[in-house]
């Protein structure tokens, strides 16, 4: 099940409202995290760094394969989840609450007009 009041790329991302519009926090999908396996390292980017979206800005390492995680939209990553250094397993466990991976502060808000809601990443899943 997709969680609906969540904005999706087409690439296993979600992407939410932290705080105000110009911030959003971003994780990978259950389905994504299904599809990995068992997470037992994630190296996510550094405070401060200016990504633009689409830059491959994180990894994700399961007992399967290694996973390149995207910048879903351009902004200055403003916090990671440092939690995962120890709990890696979060990503698993909690992929849309405590799995999360990094904050962004969003160059042009009006780019999440670009990201996917709930139905249409459905969509990508069912395609897939």
């Amino acid at each position: 099940m997709v969680p609906e009041g969540l904005q999706y790329t087409a690439e296993h991302e979600w992407i939410a409202s932290a705080g105000d519009e110009a911030m959003v926090r971003v994780g990978i999908t259950d389905y994504a995290q299904e599809q990995l396996g068992d997470v037992v390292f994630v190296q996510l980017p550094t405070v401060g760094d200016t990504v633009s979206a689409g830059d491959s800005i994180a990894e994700v390492e399961s007992t399967k394969s290694v996973s390149e995680i995207y910048a879903p939209l351009a902004g200055q990553i403003t916090a990671v989840n440092g939690d995962l250094s120890d709990t890696p397993e979060q990503v698993n466990s909690d992929p849309y609450g405590s799995g999360w991976m990094f904050e962004l502060r969003l160059t042009d808000e009006g780019a999440r007009s670009e990201l996917l809601d709930a139905e249409a990443y459905q969509s990508v899943i069912d395609g897939s």
